[in-house]
């Protein structure tokens, strides 16, 4: 099945009847093969946002395969039912931007994955605040930029950096930003560009165990479930909305090393699931929550 004339469409809008009728039968009536369809409504609990939320992977006919096309042919329902709907074309590859500092597990994996064609995607860039992982970056092929952030440097310089960056993404026209275990604070100012395309992945001793050597300070507390969280970044350190998580059961034999080992396989499964599904387009923001169609 040619991908190129693959189409992803997620919607959401206020919950009511008539939905699936409306968007299956218009995709029908153009001659549309829908190949998967998930929906879900969030309309329970006291936090509940009232919204319907659907996910739906089609094949379109030749005349039909081209997002301007398709977006047209939707404007209807679109307004009828007062839907965000996005259409994305399968055929196209995302462009990722990976960022790194000092812990490259995470960016290892991710890199492996996309060799192996795991991941589909391009990778065209890796950022990086230390010189460490040049060598690994040249190993795939991939243009590696250092942008140091020297000790002592403050809030101007810290802009100015993210600003080099802010230009990386737009002349490589970069979809989706990656903080690979990228150990900086963004400002308010980065966090509003990369809104909605940035993907961050950190252990889930947060709140509990905050600065410094996390997991010698889990294993000072005895332990039982470590874990990993990515989320979507925001001005909010570490509070956005949670795409995946994961944990793994550790005891007393484990040493602190161990248990940083066991930690990090688990961030990179975590980070990689992430990507993925946001890629795969599974992943419909709802709030301070997420809906992720796996």
């Amino acid at each position: 099945m040619p991908r190129q004339d693959q189409f992803v469409l997620t919607l959401s809008c206020r919950d009511t009847k008539g939905i699936v009728h409306a968007v299956s039968g218009l995709l029908y009536q153009a001659g549309c093969n829908i190949i998967d369809s998930q929906q879900f409504g969030d309309l329970t609990g006291e936090d509940a946002t009232g919204l319907f939320f659907m996910r739906v992977h089609f094949e379109a006919p030749p005349q039909l395969s081209d997002v301007a096309t398709l977006d047209r042919m939707l404007q209807h329902v679109r307004v009828q039912f007062g839907m965000d709907a996005r259409l994305h074309a399968l055929g196209q590859r995302p462009r990722v931007l990976l960022m790194v500092s000092k812990q490259g597990h995470c960016l290892n994996d991710l890199l492996f994955r996309w060799k192996s064609g795991q991941l589909d995607v391009d990778i065209p860039a890796i950022v990086s605040n230390h010189p460490d992982f040049a060598d690994l970056a040249a190993s795939y092929g991939v243009p590696f930029h250092h942008l140091p952030l020297p000790a002592g440097s403050d809030a101007a310089d810290k802009r100015r950096q993210e600003q080099q960056v802010e230009a990386l993404i737009d002349r490589e026209q970069i979809d989706l930003v990656v903080l690979a275990r990228y150990m900086q604070i963004l400002s308010p100012e980065f966090c509003q560009v990369l809104a909605g395309r940035a993907i961050n992945i950190h252990h889930s001793f947060l709140p509990s165990f905050k600065g410094a050597k996390p997991y010698a300070q889990a294993h000072a507390r005895g332990v039982k479930l470590i874990g990993a969280t990515a989320h979507y970044v925001t001005a909010d350190l570490d509070e956005g909305p949670i795409i995946e998580q994961d944990v793994e059961r550790v005891d007393h034999s484990l040493s602190a090393d161990d248990l940083t080992a066991v930690g990090r396989d688990v961030e990179c499964v975590v980070l990689a699931r992430a990507v993925r599904w946001h890629i795969e387009r599974r992943v419909l923001p709802n709030g301070h929550k997420t809906v992720v169609f796996r």
